[in-house]
């Protein structure tokens, strides 16, 4: 049962009433006539407890698209219904609309539709469905709460797509599969041919020259079939926000970017989510079926506000993976983190794989460095050319080890990690 706002109304306008017709006769009246309507809203009301309900629509949406989600009421008793249905979901679902006035005879059935527009990734519920049936007096209503559930999952954006037909452009003059007819680079051997003008001398198969009458070349390829080995790093630093985006956010788009690259490529593609335990893990999916597992993957993830294990990292790393592979480890240049924790790691890394780690860059820290307008700002620019200097400091460091750094703004870090990849294949250290 809900009292509305019309029955408080009249009950303050019946206080008055005494003041007229003085005695508590009249009050009793008033409160008696304020009852009777109650009573009569009630009986009269729709019986919202012989409403069922039925869910139906999207299970996944990308970040930024939208979802409808609908909602069957289905009227199981004997009287019309008319009510007012609120269907409650968390803020960052954006649902609209918020409130939906439905009409439901016996025995019939009636679709609300619901649309949303998520501004978070993950998984979004609908909370609970109210609907309230106010009698023909507007003073009371019957009312119910019921849960209705459902799960939207929502997905990473993926806004470095736009990136990926430039980088199978890329990879098309590298394997030697485009029109302009660019050979191959490698270590594979794919095929022989006849020598022209502008050829690597060194190609010369000397061989299969004296058995035929022109000079032959041997054409290479990039190795196909090595493996990737994505490790998102789920710990504090990934909760920083550059912008308005989390670095994680970012860190999830270039592996995806990078993902779809490498398994057009040929090669095999794994991804671990870490910070003091796995938080989600692909492995074993080939083809283009390793996108969608990814995002699958990638969407309940959020960024834990803890110390990422570097040693527990290293350990499952080497565990999972016994071949040589490319680890690129998605994560933030931090000098404390990386120094205490990943630096004194890296040589057993090194050791068995090829490292590369990709960090986001804060354009502000950039534009904090020019600033000289005030006093202020001086101050500022000096913090911020002490923060590049540890960076480059720290990356230097790494490059030490052998290890690769892809350190990009937002915007350029999954196509830098793309296109640094595609550098690797083309030498042939994969």
């Amino acid at each position: 049962m809900a009292l509305t706002g019309r029955l408080g109304l009249l009950a303050l306008l019946g206080a008055f009433v005494p003041l007229l017709l003085p005695g508590w006769g009249t009050l009793l009246v008033v409160w008696g006539v304020l009852l009777l309507g109650v009573a009569v809203d009630l009986a009269l009301a729709g019986n919202v407890r012989r409403l069922a309900l039925h869910r139906a629509g999207d299970t996944n949406v990308r970040l930024g698209e939208t979802a409808t989600v609908s909602l069957v009421v289905e009227n199981l008793g004997r009287r019309r219904v008319r009510a007012r249905l609120r269907d409650a979901w968390p803020p960052s679902a954006a649902a609209a609309p918020r409130v939906t006035r439905i009409d439901v005879a016996a025995g019939e059935r009636q679709r609300v539709v619901t649309t949303l527009t998520p501004t978070r990734r993950g998984d979004r519920r609908a909370v609970t469905v109210t609907i309230r049936s106010v009698g023909p007096l507007g003073l009371a209503a019957r009312q119910l709460n019921r849960p209705a559930p459902w799960t939207l999952r929502v997905l990473p954006g993926f806004p470095s797509r736009r990136h990926l037909p430039g980088k199978l452009a890329k990879l098309r003059e590298l394997t030697g599969r485009h029109v302009a007819l660019i050979r191959g680079q490698g270590t594979e051997f794919d095929s022989l041919r006849e020598y022209v003008d502008g050829d690597d001398v060194r190609s010369i198969d000397w061989r299969a020259t004296a058995r035929r009458a022109d000079v032959v070349v041997r054409t290479w390829r990039p190795e196909r079939d090595r493996r990737i080995y994505l490790v998102l790093d789920t710990g504090r630093t990934s909760a920083g926000r550059v912008g308005d985006i989390p670095r994680l956010d970012c860190s999830m788009d270039a592996a995806l970017l990078l993902g779809a690259l490498a398994s057009r490529a040929g090669d095999r593609v794994d991804l671990l989510a870490y910070d003091r335990r796995v938080r989600a893990r692909v492995e074993g999916v080939g083809g283009r079926g390793i996108l969608s597992a990814m995002v699958q993957a990638m969407a309940p993830l959020e960024p834990e506000l803890i110390e990422s294990d570097a040693a527990g990292m290293v350990s499952t790393i080497m565990s999972r993976v016994r071949q040589r592979c490319l680890v690129v480890l998605l994560t933030e240049l931090n000098p404390a983190a990386i120094e205490e924790g990943l630096l004194p790691l890296l040589p057993q890394l090194t050791a068995r794989h090829l490292v590369m780690v990709a960090a986001v860059a804060d354009p502000r820290v950039a534009e904090m460095a020019r600033a000289r307008g005030d006093l202020a700002a001086v101050y500022d620019a000096a913090a911020a050319e002490r923060a590049r200097a540890d960076r480059r400091r720290l990356t230097a460091e790494l490059r030490r080890y052998g290890v690769e750094v892809v350190d990009a703004a937002p915007d350029d870090l999954a196509p830098a990690l793309a296109d640094a990849y595609l550098a690797l294949k083309a030498a042939g250290r994969l």
